[in-house]
């Protein structure tokens, strides 16, 4: 039996109401949806490193780790389900999870030390042979075509440990590159559902190949918003992600 500071901890609350608000994706319009999901932020904005038991391993940025010591991020795995995955991600100074999509998934991040920068990125519904004038010159291969993706820059934000959360969902903002900004950082991460290539969820990189339009389109809100077109690649050969035990309060699910 779990003992009752394991069972009464954040990270435990966290964890069921996670499963409480991604359980049931069919009814995710519904205001018990929306519900669930302001309670999950709220929580994961309570989260901090000690909660965890997580020790930062330096935050200034003289603190250099050269990569060859080891793998650039490091994944603690706290949990999965079918429902969600949740785990706490580790980069060293200088380091970046390259830009990547999350294919109907939702996903939220938050900051346990250091500082990240997260630009976020939509998929925009156009091929490079339906452009129709937005500039798309680069010679390209027709297996190199079809990894073409016409895109708009959402945001571009910086979080500390006292930012709310960072929140993706399968419409907006779902590819992304997080970047560890002035020393190493850790930010506790949650994606429901989990990957899995088999239900049409897997990870895929991207590169920024060149801008789609001479002049930034307006939005409503006023904010010029440039297109982007992202070529699909491998995943980048200077990124690996290593694994280490994650040392907090067990989850039981």
């Amino acid at each position: 039996m779990m003992p009752q500071d394991n069972m009464s901890s954040l990270i435990q609350r966290l964890a069921r109401q996670a499963l409480t608000t991604f359980r049931n994706r069919a009814s995710e319009e519904s205001k018990a949806f929306v519900e669930n999901q302001s309670k999950l932020r709220s929580l994961l904005g309570e989260v901090r490193a000690a909660d965890l038991k997580i020790v930062p391993r330096c935050v200034d940025s003289s603190c250099v780790s050269p990569q060859l010591l080891g793998p650039p991020v490091t994944y603690m795995h706290i949990c999965e389900t079918d429902s969600f995955s949740m785990g706490v991600f580790l980069l060293k100074h200088g380091s970046c999870i390259p830009l990547h999509d999350h294919p109907n998934m939702y996903g939220m991040l938050k900051v346990l030390y250091g500082k990240v920068r997260v630009s976020c990125y939509d998929r925009l519904d156009c091929s490079p042979d339906s452009a129709n004038g937005r500039h798309f010159n680069p010679p390209l291969l027709p297996f190199q075509k079809s990894g073409m993706r016409l895109s708009v820059q959402r945001s571009v934000e910086e979080y500390t440990e006292d930012s709310p959360p960072c929140v993706l969902s399968p419409y907006r903002d779902n590819l992304h590159q997080i970047e560890a900004v002035d020393g190493p950082t850790a930010f506790l991460d949650i994606l429901a559902p989990p990957y899995d290539p088999d239900d049409g969820r897997d990870c895929h990189y991207y590169k920024v190949l060149q801008q789609g339009l001479e002049s930034a389109e307006r939005t409503a809100g006023g904010q010029e918003q440039t297109e982007l077109w992202l070529m699909e690649i491998p995943q980048p050969s200077e990124f690996w992600c290593g694994a280490e035990p994650y040392p907090g309060p067990k989850v039981s699910l």
